[in-house]
């Protein structure tokens, strides 16, 4: 079982530190999404339909502009697995589009409008490297990482950081509830106050992969069938019980656990963040036709 220290890195998002300072951020936050799975041909083309139309003389609407570059951003993403994956090239092509969206950005004021901040945002992309040990999890077999997300209660003024791991049987979440204080027009200030461990959730049913990719080789699975079936309706059991407990709860007191969150660019389905080492994290809002499109 993971120390009560180990656990607070997991859900201090990164970005967020309460004292802005030159050193690297302690923590790490969970943020998350599925992959998205845009053909590789796609991933320029939103920007070449933008030169292409610039080159021949019209006129784009700033709006119009807009939908481009971040529907260009969001190709970008393509297997990188939320930035686990991508190649330098890749990281300097989505640092340009980021630059060029939140010299755009269509809400100067984002704690003024704490509208469109509310809801569940999935993160796409971070260049956070003090994250990615969280994300090879998910390389390792039978478990990935589904989801890392944030969710934002502008009414009563939360915020909840979660990450979602799914497995063959079950899934499961570790999430950081906190509580969130207006400090300027950008920027609001976050007091982490429990990390909460979920109780695994039953799956439908027990899908076994033709087989496994661990440390680069490929492991076939087709002879364990036979033995794996005749332990399901026992492993099955097993989780029915644990996913009728209530999820576990720790207090967070750690003087780590104040932090900041900067937003430089906010509109109603897309989100960017900044931290203070120069951490960016590309977060979509749940629904949006950005991840699926």
């Amino acid at each position: 079982m993971a120390s009560l220290s180990h656990l607070n890195k997991l859900l201090c998002f990164p970005t967020l530190n309460s004292t802005p300072s030159l050193s690297p951020p302690r923590a790490a936050l969970p943020f998350l999404m599925k992959p998205l799975a845009r053909p590789l041909m796609l991933r320029t083309s939103a920007r070449a339909t933008l030169r292409v139309r610039s080159f021949s003389g019209e006129e784009l609407l700033p709006a119009e502009e807009t939908e481009i570059l971040k529907k260009a951003l969001v190709d970008s993403f393509y297997g990188t697995d939320r930035g686990l994956k991508a190649k330098s090239e890749t990281r300097a092509e989505i640092v340009e589009l980021i630059t060029e969206l939140e010299a755009k950005n269509p809400t100067a004021a984002p704690t003024d409008a704490l509208t469109l901040l509310n809801g569940k945002w999935i993160l796409a992309y971070t260049s956070f490297t003090g994250l990615f040990p969280l994300l090879s999890w998910g390389t390792l077999p039978l478990v990935k990482v589904a989801e890392i997300s944030q969710s934002i209660d502008s009414e009563n003024f939360t915020v909840q950081n979660s990450v979602l791991f799914a497995g063959p049987l079950a899934t499961t979440s570790i999430s950081a509830n906190a509580k969130f204080e207006v400090r300027s027009p950008r920027r609001v200030q976050i007091k982490f106050e429990e990390g909460v461990i979920g109780t695994p959730q039953l799956t439908d049913s027990l899908e076994i992969p033709e087989d496994v990719e661990f440390l680069g080789q490929k492991i076939d699975l087709t002879p364990f069938k036979g033995i794996i079936t005749s332990v399901q309706d026992t492993a099955s059991s097993v989780a029915k019980t644990i996913s009728s407990q209530p999820p576990w709860k720790i207090p967070i007191y750690s003087s780590n656990a104040q932090s900041w969150l900067l937003t430089t660019y906010l509109d109603e389905e897309l989100r960017i963040s900044r931290g203070d080492g120069g951490n960016v994290f590309v977060l979509v809002k749940e629904g949006s036709s950005l991840l699926t499109s």
